[in-house]
């Protein structure tokens, strides 16, 4: 074989070499073992096997909560306190005298507030409509219980014509805590509290907090018995 032949043979076998690698590269490269649960589904193409949910797991609506009885049960049938009451007004308001005047022919309402209890001042209006509107059945009066009575006297003066002007007053000391015993309410009571005197001027129920606007037909139908 003369030296171009063998030359020719020598490039001729090199390309074949090169083309062969190239082969080789160009074949895919397995995958790597699948461990987690994404890649498997990835991998086989299935999806995610879902469970729904059954009707014992949805939401169960709960029942409308009943309006709270305001006077539950017989009437407590208690003689009201026998002590003396204070009194306050603002400038014009007349006097209240020192006892609440009940056993008239009408129900009484007597709300126990102060001059820094926000749910008594907030409820006034609402008593002071309920008056207007039960006015022959129903008189309503309030009795403070505030330590100060510059404060008391600065709210009366504060309210409009239409408003509490006037209030009875249980200074602190005995007299109060032995008007709160009558009541059988604990000489700091949670303010607002609410007393229901009958036609005949006994006690028939104490309501502990401030009443609402839904709670006026109650309160129709137990002034209208006799």
């Amino acid at each position: 074989m003369g030296r171009l032949q063998a030359l020719i043979v020598t490039v001729a076998f090199t390309g074949l070499a090169a083309s062969v690698a190239a082969c080789d590269d160009a074949k895919p490269v397995p995958a790597p073992p699948t461990n987690k649960r994404s890649d498997v589904i990835v991998g086989s193409g299935t999806a995610p096997t879902t469970t729904r949910a059954t009707a014992s797991a949805q939401p169960v609506a709960s029942a409308p909560a009943k309006p709270r009885a305001l006077c539950p049960g017989p009437s407590l049938n208690r003689a009201m306190p026998s002590e003396k009451l204070g009194h306050a007004e603002a400038a014009g308001a007349a006097s209240l005298g020192d006892s609440i005047p009940v056993g008239n022919g009408r129900w009484t309402w007597i709300s126990l507030w102060a001059a820094w209890c926000a749910p008594c001042k907030e409820e006034m209006p609402r008593l002071l409509k309920w008056q207007t509107r039960l006015a022959t059945s129903l008189s309503v009066q309030f009795v403070s219980l505030d330590d100060d009575e510059r404060q008391l006297l600065r709210f009366l003066e504060s309210q409009p014509a239409t408003g509490v002007r006037a209030s009875f007053w249980l200074p602190d000391g005995s007299s109060r805590e032995a008007w709160l015993g009558s009541m059988r309410l604990k000489t700091s009571p949670q303010l607002p509290v609410q007393i229901l005197v009958n036609p005949q001027g006994r006690v028939h129920c104490v309501i502990e907090g401030a009443v609402e606007d839904g709670d006026f037909a109650q309160v129709a139908a137990i002034v209208a018995q006799r």
